[in-house]
């Protein structure tokens, strides 16, 4: 009976012992990160904490593998270790190391996509992003406009196709939030119209405070049965929204293609492009102004009328200053049979296009564009 009452107390000696120095260990400062003040570990999905453990010893986050997988499992915490990359800082204790680990305090990176970006482009900067990877499923280019540009955090390892359909449900969330808020009367067949008309809003400014403006000016148009004749539209139906690199010929602008307002009705048959947030809440939310042209003032911004004659002064005025900026028109250099417009803006009259006295000296809708 003694030897047993012995042997028992020596295994609550022993027992306490191991827990102590356990706990000791288990809390203690770490090793030194091999390289500065940290170490990077990326812990993949899917591993278990066997893998985990012996990954950040071979990182030299912990000393030993088998003590942290014990000290983990001691405390429950086996399936509460998260994948990510993380940042595990030097000397690092066993605890603190499970703790970044469960708490899931993984590195984020960032993904930013610019208003006025197609989906192809879209599609080509997450395909190029080293953070993500490919998953499961194929992935394939997103219809033009689905998509909403703004900034996405990710953490490393995670599938391009997420990133795709947050992006695509971001705008969705959007569009039905702002839907039912828009103003009366919009000629607009529904949501896909108005991402369309956004679009094109998109690529006319880069100047916020001029949207609802210029979604006024379409508005107003559409209404009237006017047709659009908007420099964009034409360019996508020839590069798919890729610059085009000099200005628009006039054999160009009278093709009957499917995306060029300047000879289809209406709205194209697919967006331009992705517009942001403040596109789509322009043409939800247009400004109050009767006009039907604008042109640009030579400072980043355009000049807006209701008038053809009012448009033409100001056509005339935008063409003083491009002549003062350069002495070389950008039409000299074309054949005769392919001039490159030098336009300003359009002149056209709500019930009639005025006649033409040469083809290059027709004046279009919008601001008179440099090179694309």
């Amino acid at each position: 009976m003694r030897r047993l009452l012995i042997a028992i107390l020596l295994l609550a000696v022993v027992s306490a012992v191991t827990f102590f120095v356990e706990q000791w260990n288990f809390f203690a400062p770490g090793p030194a990160a091999p390289k500065g003040k940290g170490t990077l570990v990326w812990i993949k999905r899917g591993q278990g904490s066997a893998q985990i453990a012996h990954q950040l010893q071979d990182s030299g986050v912990v000393q030993n593998a088998l003590l942290f997988r014990l000290g983990v499992r001691l405390r429950g915490k086996n399936a509460a270790l998260k994948a990510g990359e993380y940042a595990f800082p030097s000397r690092a204790s066993m605890a603190d190391v499970m703790g970044i680990l469960a708490e899931g305090k993984s590195i984020q990176h960032k993904i930013t996509v610019a208003e006025g970006l197609t989906s192809q482009m879209i599609f080509d900067i997450v395909q190029r992003d080293p953070a993500l990877t490919a998953g499961d499923k194929p992935l394939a280019v997103p219809e033009e406009g689905a998509l909403l540009p703004e900034t996405y955090l990710f953490t490393r390892g995670t599938p391009r196709g997420d990133i795709l359909a947050r992006m695509r449900n971001a705008q969705r969330r959007l569009v039905a939030q702002l839907w039912p808020k828009r103003a009366a009367g919009l000629p607009l067949q529904g949501p896909e119209d108005a991402i369309t008309l956004a679009s094109i809003v998109e690529k006319e400014t880069a100047l916020p405070e001029e949207r609802r403006h210029i979604a006024a000016v379409f508005i107003n148009r559409l209404r009237l049965g006017m047709k659009l004749q908007s420099d964009p539209t034409t360019i996508y139906g020839i590069t798919k929204g890729y610059p085009l690199g000099r200005g628009l010929r006039e054999s160009e602008l009278a093709a009957a293609t499917p995306y060029n307002t300047y000879v289809i009705a209406g709205l194209p048959p697919t967006p331009i492009c992705n517009p942001g947030k403040d596109s789509i809440t322009a043409v939800l939310e247009p400004g109050s102004s009767n006009d039907l042209y604008f042109v640009a003032n030579g400072a980043g911004g355009h000049v807006f009328s209701s008038s053809i004659a009012e448009h033409q002064q100001n056509v005339a005025l935008w063409r003083q200053i491009e002549q003062a900026k350069t002495q070389a028109p950008a039409a000299a250099s074309a054949p005769q049979s392919e001039q490159v417009l030098l336009r300003g803006s359009n002149d056209t009259a709500p019930s009639a296009q005025p006649p033409l006295a040469t083809k290059a000296a027709v004046h279009r809708h919008r601001r008179h564009r440099r090179a694309r």
